[in-house]
């Protein structure tokens, strides 16, 4: 097919001639056979993505540079006997099949076996010898072997694969414990007489284990080669041994699970959605565990600072200011106004109720999006305090007017006739902010402190909304960079003792090196550069659910809808918590090392904003991860229901309208 040939070819220049791959063989493999012919039936427009997919069982198709890295150094030539460990879908076996004279793949797992004959007999590669087996013995019926791939990685090399190499024939395979610091190595292994062979470094790497009679045992412990195995435990049965059961979200024992976390700088507590009730009430259960009892003053969450500070004023008893809007009047209003988080600002006011005001914990926003908000923001507090900086400050804002009110407007105005851009005046609205802060935190320091955050929001916004329709990594990373940033100046704010709870998605909390995002969009995170900044001081905990309702919309700026949530999928984390059989718990990802090998493995892991299209579910919201690299602590609700939006006639006593969720 002349689509399909033109992905792969842009594949191979971008994805492997581009990181070094030369050898002419290899590339013309690569360029011939049909990747989309070997993945799980809904992946194929993924086929040529640069990155590894899921084939069922624990196991996926590698990345395409893998196997090209992997072909070329075992310089596999034609007429080559070669063997694969670990046939996995057959699309290496495929490639090496393009070059070889005879190919034999040995699959431990027989239905991925059998799917591999399949596929390979459908895309004209009928010849290679598919078979059911122990890898780590090899294929001793057919060897000795010019070449031996092993697509899995060992506690070390086996010696049953050294012995049925030919003379001068290489072994490739990674060897290492990906859980180690040292990580996995790909080593090259070349015969260079009976008894002898040389070895070779190649790069860093990370596989699947391989299990066997000379590799890994199912529960990731290492095994002895005359080892007899009993029946091992399967990941589900490892989970739910390690888990430990949380009680009522209502009840005062849920935050002191996270007791183990308390002594951290920032704790990050993500969600799978941004619509589900037990999210937000787990969040505020443990966030006022660690605010009460380990002195915790900065809530900072992904929402607009502007609408944060509105509630900030409530909770911390400050006046209401005379041009504050209603707060989260934005789409997708539900995020923030919810009786959940109602519900925890209204114990914020109480808790504060009696504390001195420099020692009152704080609700503050971290995103990018309310520029006109911050505009507002920082008018009002300059006409307050500096009448003839607010008169500039105008000027210089007048640039952003006519877009304020629809802000990607003016990144399309930009782009699309040539409109000079703003950035020029944003930016020096804020050095002068800054240049008076000595004065002006003199006379407010609290106030000194919103405006000049919301100046910090203005600039942030301005480009972003300038760079969005140029792709998302950039922006992205400027949005994450922000929330980073924000935290950041909050923490100094607040003083070298302050201490953070984080509430954000998942996509945002989890480390985005150990995801999709940052490993084949090369997109960071503010769990990443948290852990960057404050290594063992940042805590990342994420949240996941298998079914059930939760709120969302259809589009942006749709109507919100309580939709059900599908079942998780048969190959992904979710599913190996929904296996475990208990309705919530709570997985420290550091206490079972064997649990945490094999749960390194990576799976697919549900993502849902405040989208969510469950006819589209596997594109829409499922992306590749490795859970304990990417966490430190999961928490797991079987069953989740739709968070409640707040309802107009709720009232605060002595508080005007509903305030500070006005509607």
């Amino acid at each position: 097919m002349p689509e399909t040939a033109g992905l792969r070819s842009r594949m191979v220049e971008r994805q492997l001639v581009a990181r070094g791959i030369r050898k002419p063989g290899v590339l013309d493999a690569m360029r011939k056979v049909p990747r989309e012919a070997f993945v799980t039936p809904g992946h194929e427009e993924f086929a040529y993505e640069d990155g590894p997919l899921p084939i069922g069982h624990g196991q996926t198709i590698s990345q395409p540079y893998v196997v090209a890295l992997m072909v070329e150094a075992a310089e596999i030539r034609p007429g080559d006997r070669v063997l694969e460990i670990g046939t996995g879908s057959g699309y290496a076996a495929a490639v090496m099949a393009e070059i070889a004279g005879a190919v034999h793949s040995v699959e431990r797992h027989a239905p991925l076996a059998e799917t591999a004959r399949d596929r390979l007999a459908a895309a004209g590669y009928g010849s290679v010898a598919v078979h059911v087996g122990d890898g780590t013995l090899g294929w001793q019926k057919a060897a000795p072997y010019d070449a031996i791939i092993v697509a899995a990685g060992g506690p070390s090399v086996p010696q049953s694969l050294k012995d049925q190499l030919g003379p001068g024939g290489r072994l490739v395979i990674p060897v290492g414990d990906a859980a180690s610091a040292e990580g996995q190595s790909l080593l090259k292994i070349t015969r260079t007489g009976a008894d002898a062979w040389e070895q070779e470094r190649i790069s860093g790497v990370r596989f699947v284990p391989l299990i066997g009679d000379q590799g890994w045992t199912e529960d990731g412990s290492r095994a002895a080669s005359s080892h007899v195995a009993g029946r091992s435990r399967s990941l589900p049965e490892m989970i739910a041994s390690t888990a430990e059961p949380l009680p009522r979200l209502d009840d005062p024992a849920f935050g002191r699970f996270f007791d183990r976390w308390a002594d951290r700088r920032v704790v990050l507590l993500g969600e799978a959605s941004h619509g589900t009730e037990e999210f937000y009430r787990a969040r505020a259960a443990v966030t006022r565990h660690l605010v009460a009892q380990h002195g915790f003053t900065i809530v900072a969450v992904e929402a607009d600072w502007p609408d944060a500070a509105a509630v900030n004023r409530f909770v911390g008893h400050h006046a209401k200011q005379e041009f504050e809007e209603p707060a989260f009047a934005r789409f997708p209003t539900w995020m923030w106004r919810n009786t959940a988080v109602a519900d925890f600002a209204d114990w914020m006011r109480g808790h504060n109720d009696g504390v001195a005001p420099g020692r009152r914990a704080g609700f503050y926003g971290l995103d990018i999006y309310n520029m006109r908000g911050s505009i507002a923001a920082v008018l009002a507090y300059l006409d307050a305090h500096d009448p003839e900086a607010a008169r500039i400050a105008r000027e210089r804002y007048g640039c952003l007017t006519p877009w304020q009110r629809d802000p990607a407007t003016y990144g399309r105005a930009v782009l699309n006739r040539g409109y000079g851009n703003c950035e020029d005046e944003v930016v020096a609205q804020l050095r002068d902010l800054l240049e008076k802060r000595l004065d002006y935190e003199a006379r407010d320091g609290h106030g000194f402190l919103d405006a000049a955050q919301n100046a910090r929001l203005v600039r942030s916004a301005e480009r972003y909304y300038r760079i969005m329709y140029y792709g998302g990594t950039e922006s992205w990373n400027l949005r994450d960079s922000h929330m980073f940033e924000t935290l950041e100046h909050l923490l100094e704010a607040r003083g070298p003792e302050a201490k953070a709870v984080v509430w954000a998605h998942n996509s945002h909390i989890g480390d985005a090196r150990a995801t999709e995002m940052g490993a084949v969009r090369g997109e960071h995170n503010i769990g990443q550069v948290c852990r960057e900044r404050f290594g063992i001081d940042a805590a990342l905990i994420g949240m996941g659910t298998h079914a059930g309702t939760l709120a969302a919309a259809t589009a942006w700026n749709g109507e919100m809808e309580v939709k059900r949530v599908r079942p998780s999928r048969e190959d992904s984390y979710e599913r190996l918590c929904h296996d475990a059989g208990q309705p919530r718990f709570l997985l420290d990802l550091a206490a079972d090392e064997p649990l945490r090998r094999r749960l390194l493995e990576e799976r697919l892991e549900r993502f849902i904003g405040v989208i969510y299209r469950p006819e589209t579910e596997l594109r829409s919201h499922y992306a590749q991860a490795c859970l304990p690299r990417q966490f430190d602590g999961w928490i797991w609700f079987d069953e989740t229901r739709a968070v409640t939006p707040l309802a107009p006639e709720r009232r605060q006593p002595g508080t005007p309208d509903t305030w500070p969720f006005g509607v």
